[in-house]
């Protein structure tokens, strides 16, 4: 047991089962330090008969003081919505393949969270982002997203016609694949690969990209974390709005997207020599020095 936290719950990416391995080794550390150990209901379902008590999601947001997670950036998104209101501080140990999110490995883990868990981490505190879709202004779809909302004409040839305006100022109209919002979180994801920029994850701003634009004066906007965005759909065939690429919901012409920066922040802890910079250039093979030809 520390100072700094009590009951620690392991949530693992239950359809992975190289994650069992590792996770029960992790318990079995945690309990010959004292902590009390708990698993997520759908993390358990997989690991056979089990001697810790198991919770459901929103148990562990209204009991756990620290939140373990084995898997990738996926599996971290996902937890994070979900954990984010409850205020529940969340560790990612990197079972996937990029591992933006989960920055400690499975072959360090026992070493380095044995040091967090002392006390020696960093809290980063990230945004989400809320997402409301009105159909002649009732309330038909609601989400949460930590990486970006994406407008996206789906398996559609067709473009998507949209207006974009920002507190309640109009931008512009586009014509497009679609349109991403993300956060400063999701500025390494989809926005990235659509020509936005890399965003610092602990500013507090809110990026638009535009996905294939037909007209190329369409570039991405940062804009305020206060602002209030609304797209309107226009035209549309097949239109789908998706947030974080797991709550998706069928855009009809005439609907309003109304995007905006959620109250709650998702709380991050690092290890003190965690660094976004050394990781981004891991990541994306910034630096590297090209071979010469043999």
């Amino acid at each position: 047991m520390s100072a700094f936290f009590n009951k620690i719950a392991l949530i693992g990416k239950h359809k992975n089962p190289e994650i069992l391995a590792p996770l029960l080794s992790l318990a079995e550390y945690l309990i010959s330090r004292n902590f009390e150990v708990v698993l997520d209901q759908l993390t358990a379902s997989h690991l056979g008969k089990i001697d810790y008590p198991v919770l459901t999601l929103e148990e562990i947001g209204a009991q756990a003081d620290l939140a373990v997670v084995l898997g990738g950036d996926g599996t971290m998104l996902n937890i994070a919505r979900i954990l984010a209101p409850f205020n529940v501080p969340l560790v990612g140990i990197n079972q996937g393949r990029l591992g933006f999110l989960t920055d400690l490995t499975v072959d360090t883990m026992t070493e380095t969270l044995s040091a967090m868990l002392d006390g020696q981490f960093v809290i980063e505190k990230r945004m989400l982002l809320s997402a409301e879709v009105l159909r002649n202004e009732v309330s038909v779809f609601r989400a949460l997203a930590f990486n970006d909302v994406v407008v996206h004409r789906g398996i559609s040839t067709g473009m998507v016609e949209f207006e974009v305006r920002i507190n309640d100022e109009y931008v512009y109209s586009l014509r497009s694949d679609g349109l991403i919002v993300a956060t400063p979180t999701g500025s390494t994801a989809y926005a990235l690969s659509s020509g936005g920029p890399i965003l610092h994850p602990c500013l507090d701003l809110i990026e638009l990209v535009p996905i294939c634009p037909h007209t190329l004066s369409n570039r991405p906007i940062v804009v305020e974390p206060d602002a209030m965005i609304e797209i309107k759909v226009l035209y549309t065939t097949e239109t789908k709005i998706y947030a974080d690429s797991h709550s998706w919901f069928d855009l009809g012409e005439h609907d309003r997207i109304i995007v905006r920066c959620f109250s709650e922040r998702v709380k991050l802890l690092h290890a003190v020599n965690h660094s976004y910079y050394r990781m981004l250039r891991e990541k994306l093979g910034w630096s590297e020095i090209p071979q010469k030809n043999q």
